[in-house]
């Protein structure tokens, strides 16, 4: 993948750290892989992104920031890609989310006017967010997965581009 590109949208390290400390955090700020954009360390932070984006719960961001702590993976872009599900596009990925879940679960699809009231929540919320529920880490993970895919093979791609041209060049000037 484009590293520069990339480099440009993220903090230098030298600007972030100020001197101080962080206390107990600092063990775990100090991980070069937060920052660093490197294969496995972009590729992750997709799959975690990604699969955050789809589970139906709140607390996503914290969530993501935890797993990429724990997975040692970029952090900025784990929490950017969370942004997948936004306000805008929650509502069609929820639907979509309950129809891909009730077909895992082999559960017909019932027809239940949506009331935005506690008492339809109470009533109703049992039946749609198990369906929802499973349907979001299903399909995070298979989502996630190809968004890992994806990013390693590009950046094996890219890579092997750049090695090509660069020795197509040398070849070039020592002729």
């Amino acid at each position: 993948m484009p590293r520069k590109f990339i480099r440009r949208w993220l903090p230098e390290p030298s600007k972030t750290d100020d001197g101080k400390r962080q206390g107990w955090l600092s063990s775990i700020l100090d991980d070069p892989n937060l920052l660093h954009l490197n294969r496995h360390s972009v590729s992750g932070a997709v799959f975690i992104g990604l699969f955050c984006a789809f589970l139906p719960l709140p607390g996503q961001v914290i969530l993501a920031s935890l797993l990429a702590l724990r997975l040692r993976c970029n952090l900025p872009i784990s929490v950017l890609l969370i942004w997948v599900s936004n306000p805008i596009t929650i509502p069609p990925m929820m639907v979509l989310l309950y129809k891909f879940g009730q077909f895992i679960l082999g559960n017909e699809a019932t027809a239940t006017a949506f009331k935005f009231s506690w008492t339809w929540f109470t009533e109703n919320g049992a039946t749609v967010y198990l369906p929802v529920a499973v349907g979001g880490v299903l399909a995070g993970l298979i989502i996630g997965g190809l968004g890992y895919l994806t990013v390693q093979l590009l950046w094996r791609w890219v890579v092997l581009s750049n090695w090509q041209a660069r020795k197509k060049k040398r070849l070039e000037q020592n002729n």
